[in-house]
């Protein structure tokens, strides 16, 4: 018996366990599936040009008072890894941090290639490619919560709500 569950399926299936909406699209419905899932002022980074191109609600050079007032931030995530529903952010020197962190909603734009099952291959990619270069990168796995002082609060370290782009080639 053959199956057709992909590595996709998995990572999609966690991003629900995590309360991670999802769009999938292609590189030319990018602009419309950021722009129906974002909120006004939105900020973001440039994606790499075979992701699209951001939406032109989308700001790109925020100053620190546009940042403050941002409902969504759009960034590009380098891998998603299946098995945690979690999205890695890279540290950009366009400052992807602070535009994935400050505002209530964070939409990360993925290729699907950059999906992969679990931890060791995120782990094999990262490790080659810092130390070939540096750098760091955050691992998301949701939108950010705690429960330091009993109930459950989200965005109390980051965005209150997730939303991934995922593009299919």
């Amino acid at each position: 018996m053959t199956t057709d569950y992909t590595t996709l399926d998995r990572f999609t299936e966690r991003l629900d366990d995590f309360d991670v909406s999802h769009t999938l699209t292609t590189p030319d419905g990018v602009p419309d599936a950021i722009e129906a899932v974002s909120d006004s002022p939105a900020v973001g980074v440039e994606l790499p040009d075979s992701l699209g191109r951001l939406p032109d609600v989308v700001q790109t050079d925020p100053s620190p008072s546009d940042l403050r007032a941002a409902v969504t931030g759009v960034t590009h995530a380098t891998l998603g890894i299946a098995d945690y529903g979690s999205l890695l952010l890279p540290s950009t020197p366009a400052g992807a941090e602070p535009v994935s962190l400050y505002p209530d909603r964070h939409v990360a734009v993925l290729a699907e290639d950059d999906v992969v099952p679990g931890m060791t291959e995120a782990l094999a990619h990262l490790g080659d490619r810092f130390r070939a270069d540096g750098g760091d990168a955050i691992v998301a796995t949701g939108p950010s919560a705690t429960a330091d002082m009993g109930a459950l609060v989200k965005g109390a370290h980051g965005p209150k709500a997730v939303h991934a782009v995922v593009v299919q080639s």
